[in-house]
C-alpha cells in the first residue's frame, strides 16, 4: 500500500492543555503504518463554543499513512479515549484532547461519523494558522490554499504559544 498525506488538528483546555497536545503528537507518532512528520507550534485560542470555559490550546500535524481515512480516524478516537476524553458536557465544551481528522489526500468524502474536508475547516482560525504553520500551500478542497483562508480569517482571538518542531516522530527514523 502507499504512502498518503493526512492532518490533523489537535486541541485541548483542560487538565494542563500544553501538556496534553503535545502528548498527543507522541501518541500519533505512534500509530501503526503511519508517520508523524511535522508539527506546528502550539496556538492559544478563545474557545468556538460556550464563553465560560478556559482558552484552548491547538496545534496541527502532517502525517504519511498507509491507513484508510476510516481506519485512521478510528486511531484518532482511540487516542482521544486512551487518552482520558469524555464527551464534553454541551456542544464545543471543554475537554481534555480533541483530535479532528482535517483533510486526507485531497479527497472529498461524506459518509456517517467522517466528512472530508473536516466541516468548518476553512471558518476557523484556530485550524488554520496551525495548517499554515506546516503546509501553507495546501488546498483545502472547495475552499482553497491554506495560507490564503487564514489570512482572510485573520488572528482574532489567536496567538502563538510555542515555535514549531520539525518533526514529531520519536522513533528516531
Amino acid at each position: 500500500m502507499h504512502w498518503v498525506p493526512a492532518y490533523v488538528g489537535l486541541g485541548s483546555n483542560l487538565d494542563g492543555p500544553q501538556a496534553q497536545v503535545l502528548s498527543a503528537f507522541t501518541h500519533l507518532a505512534a500509530i501503526a503504518r503511519t508517520r508523524c512528520v511535522v508539527q506546528s507550534r502550539l496556538y492559544v485560542s478563545t474557545p468556538l463554543g460556550p464563553a465560560d470555559q478556559p482558552d484552548f490550546v491547538n496545534a496541527a500535524a502532517g502525517l504519511l499513512t498507509q491507513l484508510s481515512a476510516v481506519e485512521l480516524l478510528h486511531e484518532l478516537k482511540r487516542i482521544e479515549s486512551d487518552m482520558g476524553r469524555t464527551p464534553p458536557p454541551v456542544r464545543w465544551g471543554p475537554r481534555r484532547i480533541d483530535l479532528d481528522l482535517l483533510l486526507y489526500d485531497g479527497l472529498r468524502l461524506q459518509e456517517p461519523g467522517l466528512t472530508l474536508p473536516h466541516p468548518g475547516i476553512h471558518a476557523r482560525n484556530f485550524v488554520l494558522y496551525p495548517l499554515a504553520d506546516i503546509a501553507p500551500a495546501l488546498f483545502v478542497p472547495g475552499h482553497g490554499p491554506v495560507d490564503e483562508l487564514a489570512r482572510q480569517l485573520g488572528s482574532k482571538g489567536l496567538r502563538p504559544l510555542a515555535r514549531a518542531r520539525q518533526r514529531c516522530s520519536p522513533r528516531g527514523d
